[in-house]
């Protein structure tokens, strides 16, 4: 292969990857949404969590069953301090923070799937716990 057959095809591939990623580029949060900034990329057409903007009061950041964002980062930020890192030890402590285990079970694992979908709401998460 020539050399200057090399430099179209580069020419050619950087051509496509930023058409690409014009494409499939991350949108800005307008108002009255939460976005995920820096993305150039959305992860979602790879597979991924998905960083486009949700509006405030998106199905994906309401709370399940009365446990919203605070709530699962309150039991994941205690669960840390002590060392908690399976999720049947974090359903018992939440218990034993005031919250019906029964209930923040199914709602943390909705949450974790919930974070999976959409990196808005990992975003909202790691806010809640500090970070």
């Amino acid at each position: 292969m020539g050399i200057f057959k090399k430099i179209k095809d580069g020419i050619e591939s950087g051509a496509a990857a930023a058409q690409f990623g014009q494409e499939n580029a991350t949108q800005a949060a307008q108002a009255g949404q939460i976005g995920v900034s820096g993305m150039p990329v959305d992860p979602a057409v790879l597979g991924g969590p998905s960083s486009a903007p949700l509006s405030t009061d998106d199905p994906l950041l309401q709370p399940i069953n009365g446990i919203g964002i605070p709530e699962y980062a309150h039991v994941a930020k205690e669960a840390q301090a002590r060392g908690i890192t399976d999720e049947a030890g974090v359903v018992a402590l939440s218990g034993e923070l005031g919250y019906d285990p029964a209930v923040f079970g199914p709602a943390m694992t909705e949450w974790i799937a919930r974070m999976g979908q959409s990196m808005v709401v990992g975003q909202e998460f790691r806010r809640a716990l500090g970070y």
